[in-house]
């Protein structure tokens, strides 16, 4: 018995290193292999297990919500290359000296203008002759009821008429719009009779107002004739001068400092833009609304871009008819 255990311990002392050198042996490759990754990439091998551990633990890489939406079209139409294509729906720019039509996209369909209406309203006030340096209080009756908007001018501040045709035309301020249309000769109602009266004048046989703020979606006219109210308001230096400042200081009641108002049309404070009027507007109904006169390559134009979808659609519809205009200028094509 004696003789076969010692015979049994014998067997295994020669068969363990065998064991041994092999692990040994798998051991070294394994090592060798890492070795030579590394040295391709120059980067160590790390476990997959711990790098999805590593991933799993960190916040930044957390799994986050996304909304998408279909962006829509931005261009409405079809274009050839070298044509013009916008996102407003209807759209006009004609040489202002000339008549000339460059472009015209759905330009006799009545639509809503929302703020573009004050220009007609500058207009109407210009008319009347009434001293730009009387003073004019808001009061609960220029609040927004209809679309519930606010206003930086609160009830009980009081300004000059002048002071409120630039906000009005400038910042766009609705209230400034309401009190010059109260402080009309007769009313608000004989102010709505005299922008209608203006509109026949002009030729705007499409267009029809029904208040000095553009807040009513009742407040209808075409591009062709918006392109005829701007060319008349043009014929207002006030106008010209008001529309294109870039920010304007006054004091509002129950503040201690002036508040500060900035031009609708960020183009104004762009310098690589020559532009005599502009005037924009927006109310759902009407979508994004913007007129201007402006000098591109060496032409005078009078720009009409009506319902444009996004907010920054019409400015980007402005930039892209300059560069359209200044490229077919450049080549003797245009329309």
């Amino acid at each position: 018995m004696l003789r076969m255990f010692l015979s049994l311990c014998c067997a295994v002392a020669l068969a363990f290193p065998v064991c041994s050198s092999e692990a040994a042996t798998q051991k070294a490759a394994k090592h060798k292999t890492v070795a030579k990754t590394t040295a391709k990439t120059g980067k160590a091998s790390v476990s997959s297990r711990k790098i999805i551990h590593t991933i799993r633990s960190d916040s930044k890489y957390g799994i986050r919500p996304v909304n998408y939406q279909p962006r829509r079209n931005v261009f409405v139409e079809d274009a050839g290359a070298g044509e013009l294509r916008l996102a407003s729906s209807k759209a006009l720019i004609i040489n202002q000296d000339t008549g000339e039509v460059l472009y015209a996209k759905s330009t006799d369909v009545p639509t809503p203008i929302a703020s573009v209406t004050k220009l007609m309203t500058a207009m109407v006030v210009l008319d009347a002759h009434q001293p730009l340096t009387d003073p004019i209080t808001i009061s609960e009756a220029e609040v927004d009821t209809l679309k519930g908007t606010g206003s930086r001018l609160r009830v009980g501040t009081t300004l000059t008429r002048g002071e409120m045709l630039q906000l009005a035309l400038m910042a766009s301020e609705n209230r400034a719009a309401a009190s010059l249309g109260n402080a009309y000769p007769g009313g608000r109602q004989a102010f709505v009779a005299a922008m209608n009266a203006k509109a026949v004048a002009l030729g705007m046989t499409r267009s029809h107002f029904v208040d000095g703020t553009g807040l009513n979606s009742e407040n209808v006219s075409t591009a062709e004739d918006l392109a005829k109210m701007v060319k008349a308001a043009y014929q207002y230096p006030e106008i010209r001068q008001v529309t294109t400042t870039a920010e304007y200081e006054v004091p509002v009641h129950g503040l201690s400092r002036p508040v500060e108002f900035r031009n609708t049309n960020i183009l104004v404070r762009n310098s690589d833009w020559e532009i005599g009027l502009s005037k924009t507007g927006f109310i759902n109904e009407a979508g994004r609304c913007l007129v201007m006169q402006a000098q591109i390559a060496g032409q005078p134009l009078i720009i009409v871009l009506l319902d444009s979808w996004g907010k920054f659609t019409r400015i980007g519809d402005a930039q892209r008819i300059r560069k359209w205009i200044e490229s077919s200028n450049g080549t003797g094509k245009l329309g």
